[in-house]
């Protein structure tokens, strides 16, 4: 994915003019001025910060302009992972930082599928923030207290975190495809004072009453002391105890005065969710200030967000991105929301949304690209995207036949940054630069503040842009503000210390098998506990997707190891296009492409067609599910997936007994 596909020069290049006029350039100069370092580019400001992570981010706070008391300490025992505090004399209100700003002009704009609604100003999030936090506060809601929500992406979302946050409560949120059981492994957890619910929602263009699921959610959950209901579709209440209608509250709560409960910089502000696939969803506890700065720092600086520009991510309540979304609002970026399928009616809607809103920065997953790519729309024939200049993705690699699908096909002249983190940090790693080239199938850079490294598995950093001897496990090094203040129902944080310090004591282990570019770059190459093993030689994942992925005859793959005779050998299961078959000639090419675009090792012994590959609410294929199906052994949560009625498709293959 990396030498011979990348190419001698880069895919795009952004313009001397862009550069000088980034937030970036603005925050190197700044650096300058305040601590009279010369800093010429991307590389040296990157060294710059993990080199004096302390001073890096106490500019970042002000930069940013945090609103709150910073405080005299940055960092306290910040030779410690875990166990390093940031800011501890802090104090802050992660809602007041998101509504800093107020007038008119539109907040948020959501889009259904085609169904919209009137765009909500600053003066209108704020006005409706007040009166949620007021119906809260009356219900005696307080710090610490959890607020959940079972609902689409829609500004009621938005309004009741702004308003639990306000009052220094925390937030939970999943989307309402989730079924009962996957709700209560999640929520049953952190036993929630009070459920924000929709009456159902849309999908596909087809209509999905909650009300029998909401029944059993709020029984399932003793501590839940107020059901609250939005009337999403339509009017109509469910039957549901303790329920109340949204729009009544909200209307009853009059026009009060919005206030901030300012809290400690690591108060808990969200608890988010593991996808559960390997036994009940671990709940991961963010913080507000982490959080807060975390996303400043990658909206304002990464993004280059300005005051006024439109933000999109495709994304549902059950998935982290929604989360970093919702932050481009402490930027005074505008929020384009969109709830729904992304191919409903066609493959064309949400390129029509970026037109229709003028959407300069668009974020998605490379599965979308990849589906778009291989529908045959051209959206740079279809569309104007002339607002566009920037597109994200992230949820799985993407492959350097989609950089060349988005240069040709969508927009030559757009920043296009695969991106990588996780529900961990609720941020990344690794991820883009308004002031560096895009090299094909490489990330462009790691994050500033952010410690990352390489190493084999024996805890020792590997050579940059050596192809295969570069690959190895990615990790920080460093402390960094969104590291989770811990794990619920974690009290002495050994759950929380085994998940990532376990494999390197004091680092910051990842769980991802990347590797590291000759420019500088990165390649994520799959899940380390994913990763393939036969003959003792890793193997990522993605890189054999890469590959396969090309063939027009193939929709999707998902790989495994099979234990087998001893050792280890690779299993590659494919959707085919409409009407295609797996044969034997079929067969050779897959292997032909793979042993060509990858190498021998990466050719699989096996190749089974399926008909549907199982995946996560939030989109992502789940190997480790399959191999344990394969392997006979029980699936743990099936209600951490979307489709887990796909899993039963691997079940006693005769074409893997032998």
């Amino acid at each position: 994915m990396t030498d011979s596909s990348a190419g001698a020069t880069p895919i795009w290049t952004p313009s001397p003019d862009a550069v000088a006029a980034s937030n970036l350039r603005a925050f190197m100069d700044r650096l300058g001025e305040r601590h009279a370092v010369h800093l010429t580019g991307y590389d040296e400001l990157h060294d710059w910060s993990i080199e004096n992570i302390a001073t890096f981010w106490n500019e970042i706070w002000d930069f940013a302009g945090v609103v709150g008391e910073k405080g005299g300490t940055v960092l306290e025992q910040g030779e410690l992972m875990p166990g390093a505090r940031f800011f501890p004399d802090a104090r802050l209100n992660f809602a007041e930082n998101l509504l800093r700003r107020a007038g008119g002009e539109p907040a948020i704009l959501f889009n259904n599928e085609g169904v919209t609604r009137a765009p909500l100003s600053w003066d209108e999030l704020r006005a409706d923030v007040a009166r949620f936090a007021a119906v809260l506060k009356g219900w005696g809601v307080e710090p610490g207290d959890r607020v959940a929500a079972f609902m689409p992406n829609c500004p009621e979302t938005i309004i009741a975190m702004l308003a639990t946050a306000s009052l220094g409560a925390v937030f939970s949120s999943c989307s309402p495809d989730f079924g009962v059981k996957g709700v209560l492994d999640r929520f049953g957890q952190i036993e929630p004072k009070v459920l924000v619910a929709c009456n159902g929602y849309r999908y596909a263009g087809k209509e999905l009453p909650s009300g029998d699921k909401l029944k059993e959610i709020v029984a399932g959950l003793p501590t839940l002391e107020h059901a609250v209901i939005v009337p999403f579709l339509g009017d109509g209440m469910p039957d549901v105890p303790r329920a109340e209608n949204w729009s009544e509250l909200l209307k009853g709560a009059g026009d009060p005065a919005l206030s901030f409960t300012r809290l400690p910089f690591g108060h808990p502000l969200y608890i988010m969710f593991s996808s559960g696939t390997t036994g009940v969803p671990k709940c991961i506890v963010h913080s507000a200030g982490g959080t807060l700065l975390q996303h400043l720092k990658e909206h304002k600086l990464h993004c280059d967000l300005k005051p006024g520009e439109r933000l999109f991510y495709f994304t549902t309540c059950g998935w982290m991105m929604w989360n970093w979304l919702v932050s481009g609002l402490a930027a005074e970026a505008t929020l384009c929301l969109f709830d729904g399928s992304p191919f409903a009616p066609d493959e064309r809607v949400l390129f029509d949304y970026i037109d229709a809103e003028k959407i300069d920065v668009f974020g998605t997953s490379a599965k979308f690209i990849d589906a778009v790519k291989k529908s045959g729309l051209k959206p740079r024939e279809t569309h104007d995207l002339s607002s566009l200049r920037m597109i994200l993705s992230t949820g799985s690699p993407l492959v350097p036949e989609s950089f060349d699908f988005v240069y040709r096909d969508i927009k030559q002249d757009v920043a296009l940054c695969s991106i990588s983190g996780g529900t961990d940090i609720v941020s990344c790693f690794v991820l883009g630069s308004p002031i560096l080239p895009v090299w094909r199938g490489e990330i462009q850079c790691k994050g500033l503040g952010m410690a990352v490294d390489v190493w084999d598995e024996d805890g020792k950093p590997l050579e940059p842009g050596q192809g295969e001897a570069s690959k190895g496990e990615l990790v920080c090094v460093k402390p960094f503000p969104s590291m989770p203040v811990g794990f619920w129902n974690d009290p002495d944080g050994e759950k929380y210390a085994g998940a990532y310090f376990g494999r390197f004591p004091g680092v910051w282990c990842h769980g991802d098998f990347a590797e590291i570019t000759a420019h500088g770059g990165l390649v994520i190459h799959g899940r380390s506990d994913a990763t393939l093993n036969p003959g003792g030689v890793r193997i990522g994942t993605a890189e054999i997707y890469a590959q396969v992925e090309r063939l027009p005859e193939v929709t999707e793959a998902i790989a495994i190891g099979q234990e087998w005779d001893g050792d280890v050998r690779v299993v590659l299961f494919v959707t085919l296009a409409d009407g295609v078959t797996l044969d034997e000639a079929l067969e050779k090419k897959i292997r032909t492409r793979i042993r060509e675009g990858a190498s021998p090792r990466h050719v699989p012994a096996r190749i089974v067609q399926v008909k549907d590959i199982p995946r996560t609410k939030s989109g992502k294929i789940t190997e480790l599910a399959v191999r344990d199906v394969v392997h006979g052994r029980a699936i743990k949560n099936k209600e951490a997936l979307a489709n887990p009625e796909a899993l039963d498709l691997y079940k006693d293959l005769p074409q893997l007994q032998q």
